[in-house]
């Protein structure tokens, strides 16, 4: 066992397929490493402690909205033995909360990483995504497996609900602008809105989650490709499809047409929209650069700018 140990991870977001991925289509979800999380633990001789910006104080006394990551830890406390082994646990994050961006599966896979760490125990991947979807069962329900195998990857993820997610190769060196609206993203409003559309408007909706695995498709080629040309065509396309199934949203539009204006070849919403974040495209470190002051300039809370290419 170490006296310091630490574990981190980073934010995610999904470069489209938001929503289609829910009736069986494909997303592809990138990690996004400039956006960290981290967790540090330090030994102790009795007591549990746990520190975070929602939560400071004794572990046994958590917070509810915090249940996912005490289970967690209770579960690994257990997993080595250990459940009364005293403990400091900081967790930081530059992370936003109801965002879209994975807050609470960046914690899992960093709070996972740190506890292995202490314990001076081998985590293979396989076991660190199992692990850490504790949490995110906790907390979600029934998680898709996409945050925590995104928080925890290097390099894009290609997905389907059900089935074996795995990296994808990118060859394209453009750069995505993110940029939060300040407006907290309602998952379960957004994700109801449109099966409620889906019962009422039947073939319309259908077509358009379609073509949003028509569009998710064409990505994957052109990041593979290198084709600038057909990402940004396929990236307006999925806005184009989200906004008819109901999850934009005005301050989302708003900030997508300063965007568009501004150089972006190509804007949409990222996660499941009704507020939270907007990614846009630039072929070039500069014009993302440009882009992300004429985006806080216009009234986003937050931007950062993110290669396409990721480090291996």
């Amino acid at each position: 066992m170490k006296d310091l140990a630490t574990g981190t991870s980073h934010a995610k977001i999904i470069l489209i397929g938001e929503h289609g991925v829910v009736y069986g289509q494909p997303a592809i979800a990138l990690p996004i490493s400039t956006i960290q999380m981290q967790a540090i633990i330090h030994r102790r001789d009795a007591a549990q402690t746990v520190k975070s910006r929602y939560f400071n104080g004794d572990f046994k006394m958590m917070s509810a909205n915090l249940g996912g990551i005490q289970t967690l830890i209770r579960t690994l406390l257990a997993r080595f033995d250990a459940p009364e082994q005293g403990f400091d646990i900081h967790i930081t994050s530059d992370i936003p909360s109801e965002r879209g961006m994975g807050s609470s599966a960046a914690a899992a896979v960093a709070v996972t990483r740190a506890f292995y760490d202490f314990f001076d125990r081998p985590l293979s991947h396989q076991e660190l995504l199992a692990t850490a979807n504790v949490a995110e069962s906790y907390t979600h329900g029934q998680p898709s497996g996409l945050d925590v195998a995104t928080a925890s990857a290097k390099s894009p993820v290609w997905f389907v609900k059900g089935r074996e997610n795995f990296p994808i190769p990118v060859k394209l060196p453009g750069y995505l602008v993110i940029a939060d609206t300040g407006i907290k993203s309602q998952t379960k409003v957004a994700v109801a809105t449109v099966r409620n559309l889906l019962m009422v408007e039947g073939a319309t909706i259908q077509a358009r989650i379609d073509d949003l695995g028509r569009l998710t498709r064409q990505t994957r080629t052109a990041l593979e490709d290198g084709d600038m040309g057909a990402l940004a065509t396929a990236l307006n396309g999925a806005q184009d499809d989200l906004r008819s199934m109901g999850v934009s949203h005005p301050a989302l539009e708003q900030l997508l047409a300063v965007a568009r204006q501004n150089g972006a070849l190509a804007a949409k919403l990222t996660g499941s929209g009704q507020g939270g974040c907007l990614i846009a495209l630039a072929p070039e470190a500069s014009i993302a650069n440009q882009l992300s002051q004429k985006l806080a300039a216009a009234g986003a809370t937050a931007t950062w700018v993110e290669p396409l290419l990721c480090d291996d």
